[in-house]
């Protein structure tokens, strides 16, 4: 392996210069973030939240839940406390720089407890009870997501918007590495019926009047397809879902088209955000076949101008918004205008990652011939180099190099994963334990 690194390191060097990619090194985020702090902060405000997960568990119980795919869905309550807006930006999520968190400048968990089903449902039912407009907000998160990424995103999205409706999380089995693509969109699909089944019973209680939900990137597909399900399975989708918005959907154009077709008529309000300069979305369009993604797409262009029009979708084009991550890729979440406009909608009943992207992994994306190699022995070749250097592709590579069962480059070997506490499950070598 050793032969090709000075290739790759120019490799490096043309991405940076003529991709033009900000790749600057950002500080190691510390594990465990989800552990509750005994201390607040009196002027920090507080985001409750009930979430439903087909993650398993995490071997740090400050971490509550991994990567890896569980047989059934599991609940829990957190509570996420937010500094105050003159030491935050709005659409800036604070990670916190050490453990325990500071209230007073870090995003920082009061409450997370695991509750069984029934626990689940007592809690929305008070929740809504107290809503005004018993509302509820479902939130899908997109790829390369950890769980506490997703916790402390979707936090900072219903804080900043100010809705007023109920917080409901759905994350899914994201591994959080832009390597495992396949295996995310793969846990997308896994997630399905339970998301399907989570929309049942939203559609079913009395006490909910108003359902609208939010998606991010490849989360897009696991709502749209749960909704396309379940509006076969009914006949029709409920009346009380009114808002479906799509942010940065890495979802297939022709697919959408088929989908809303299942759907039926009527069917929600959908809201599009698009960016044509979306970096993610560009290197999925090479991985699917060279087809135009639907947060990619030019709304004033055809077919899409008299289709969008045709089908009553509000597009919103973030293209010239100058907010997000390096890859553009979360706009919606990270402009103080868009997320301003989110809660607008929500809250007068009109009819959107966190992410450890590390330098290997962002040249894999940035790389055209490699995007097809994701998460595959050419991938890793390409992210090799930096993974000496950088700790978040280290981490990354390590795990992957580990799924693979292929051996570790040399100077690579001394720097893999932290050793985890491994009781030999599958799951547990699949995350990349070490043997």
């Amino acid at each position: 392996m050793s032969r090709y690194w000075p290739f790759h390191a120019r490799i490096v060097a043309c991405v940076l210069l003529v991709g033009g990619l900000q790749l600057s090194g950002c500080a190691d985020r510390p594990k465990g973030v989800l552990t509750p702090v005994a201390e607040t902060e009196p002027s920090a405000s507080k985001v409750e939240m009930i979430v439903t997960t087909t993650r398993s568990h995490a071997a740090n119980p400050g971490e509550m839940f991994s990567g890896e795919r569980a047989p059934t869905a599991a609940f829990a309550e957190i509570t996420v406390s937010i500094p105050p807006n003159n030491v935050r930006k709005v659409g800036e999520v604070a990670w916190p720089k050490k453990l325990p968190p500071n209230p007073a400048t870090d995003f920082a968990v009061i409450k997370a407890a695991e509750v069984d089903r029934k626990g689940a449902e007592v809690w929305l039912n008070n929740a809504v009870a107290k809503s005004p407009d018993r509302s509820v907000l479902v939130f899908i998160h997109g790829f390369n997501n950890r769980f506490e990424d997703s916790v402390y995103r979707f936090a900072q999205i219903v804080n900043d918007s100010g809705a007023h409706s109920v917080p409901v999380l759905v994350t899914w089995p994201s591994r959080g590495s832009l390597l495992a693509y396949g295996y995310d969109r793969e846990s997308t699909n896994y997630t399905r019926n339970a998301l399907e089944n989570l929309f049942q019973y939203l559609a079913k209680d009395p006490k909910i009047k108003e359902v609208n939900v939010l998606a991010h990137s490849m989360g897009n597909w696991l709502a749209l397809e749960s909704l396309r399900q379940m509006a076969i399975r009914n006949g029709r989708l409920p009346p009380k879902f009114k808002n479906v918005m799509l942010a940065a959907p890495d979802v297939d154009v022709d697919v959408f088209r088929s989908q809303i077709v299942d759907m039926g008529d009527p069917h929600p309000q959908f809201t599009l955000f698009v960016s044509r300069d979306d970096r993610a979305l560009a290197v999925s369009k090479r991985v699917w076949g060279n087809v135009s993604r639907l947060g990619a797409i030019d709304p004033t262009q055809e077919p899409y101008k008299t289709e969008l029009s045709d089908n009553k979708i509000t597009v919103v084009d973030l293209t010239d918004i100058k907010a997000g991550d390096d890859l553009h890729h979360s706009k919606f979440a990270e402009s103080p205008q868009i997320v301003e406009l989110i809660g607008t909608r929500l809250s007068s009943g009109q009819t959107l990652t966190d992410n450890r992207v590390g330098l290997g992994d962002s040249i894999v994306a940035a790389t055209a011939g490699a995007a097809a190699a994701a998460g595959t022995a050419a991938g890793l070749a390409i992210s090799a180099p930096v993974a000496v250097l950088d700790q978040n592709t280290r981490e990354n590579y390590a795990n992957h190099v580990d799924s693979l069962g292929i051996d570790t480059p040399t100077g690579i070997a001394g720097n893999k994963a932290p050793s985890r506490n491994c009781d030999g499950t599958d799951s547990q070598r699949k995350a990349g334990c070490n043997r």
